[in-house]
């Protein structure tokens, strides 16, 4: 029997987000007749308690801090312990803290960009640093995987990437499937059974722009009473997303509810899916809702703008516009067949260009040239 391939997946937190949950996705349905994953992540949580339920070893090396010569050291020696073959770094900080160890002994290092860290919120001398340091990272790998082709794209135009290949993320179409009899969770969340449910399901941070959200419900509250929405997660703008609420009176229009596990279920609850986002890479949440059947609002960023047809399983509208954001909700809210018409599309759309199997094959194949 051939040995198997032992791949180190690492990643920066253990916290659950799109990088995450990709990880998970990956790990869970990789060919374990073939390759051996091992997760080393640089903060503990969630995603490395779920990683050792699946059967996989999972280890962490604390650290927060991008380039921490201080871990380098460490993150070699589990490298020879573990007698890793190829190296899959997700994300710039877990990159940043495994390029040396891994060049030191010969590895080849596949990098997956979730989102470049360099964006347009920035100063102008830290997007500067960012791009170098994203510059320096990529030419430090022998593969570097986009998530989308927009990511792929700034990589090329900004510093030449190369050696680059776009292997978009992966759902599960059986976890995510609007058929199967999924718990609806409107009573137990305090949402009203007969009204329109717009979900926002992310972490309340600059990138995901609630508060042009929160500016988009004043204006829909002054056509109708007849849609609340599910603000669910936390994060750094969460204190000033309450306050705004506060200001443009709109607490009767909004349910909170912290971070839930039971995904499938959440969006079984909801009609229709909103992300504001100001950047992206290919944002996991808005596949999910596609899978389950959900018309999609959302900015026509990055990968955003790959998954939503616009008019066909979505509306893309500018960033920061919440009046268009605004007449997008309340137009899908008047016209349930439309909504039905851009949820069907939305699956269809996932089981062709996003399925987990498609992934997995793909990033396989990746492993294989390197091994």
């Amino acid at each position: 029997m051939a040995k198997k391939i032992k791949i180190l997946e690492t990643i920066r937190q253990g916290k659950i987000g799109g990088g995450e949950t990709h990880v998970l996705d990956l790990i869970a349905n990789i060919d374990h007749s073939k390759f051996e994953p091992i997760v080393l992540s640089f903060t503990d949580g969630p995603m490395v308690d779920r990683a050792k339920e699946l059967g996989i070893d999972a280890h962490v090396i604390y650290t927060e801090t991008p380039y921490d010569l201080r871990v380098w050291c460490k993150v070699k020696q589990f490298m020879i312990d573990h007698e890793i073959d190829i190296v899959h770094a997700h994300g710039t900080r877990a990159n940043s803290n495994i390029f040396w160890a891994a060049k030191n002994l010969g590895l080849p290092i596949i990098y997956t960009v979730h989102g470049w860290s360099f964006h347009q919120d920035q100063k102008p001398w830290v997007k500067l640093l960012r791009v170098k340091s994203e510059s320096f990272l990529t030419k430090k790998a022998d593969v570097t995987i986009s998530v989308s082709h927009s990511n792929q794209k700034d990589g090329v135009d900004l510093f030449g990437m190369s050696n680059s290949q776009v292997v978009n993320y992966g759902i599960d179409t059986e976890k995510y499937d609007p058929g199967k009899v999924l718990i609806n969770l409107r009573k137990e969340l305090g949402l009203p059974e007969t009204k329109t449910i717009v979900g926002f399901l992310v972490r309340m941070t600059i990138q995901k722009d609630p508060l042009t959200l929160i500016r988009a419900i004043r204006k829909v509250k002054d056509k109708t009473d007849d849609i609340v929405f599910l603000l669910m997660g936390n994060g750094d703008l969460l204190e000033d997303a309450k306050a705004l609420v506060k200001e443009l009176d709109v607490e009767d229009m909004i349910v909170w509810s912290g971070f839930r596990q039971d995904i499938p279920s959440v969006l079984n609850t909801i009609d229709i899916y909103a992300l504001p986002s100001l950047w992206e890479g290919l944002p996991i949440g808005l596949l999910e809702a596609m899978t389950m059947a959900k018309p999609i609002v959302a900015t026509g960023v990055d990968g955003s703008k790959e998954a939503i047809q616009d008019g066909e399983n979505g509306t893309l509208i500018e960033c920061g516009d919440y009046k268009h954001l605004a007449k997008a909700i309340l137009d899908l809210h008047h016209n349930k067949n439309k909504m039905e018409e851009f949820g069907r599309k939305s699956r269809e759309i996932i089981l062709k260009t996003y399925s987990v199997d498609r992934m997995c094959r793909e990033t396989e194949a990746i492993y294989l040239k390197q091994s």
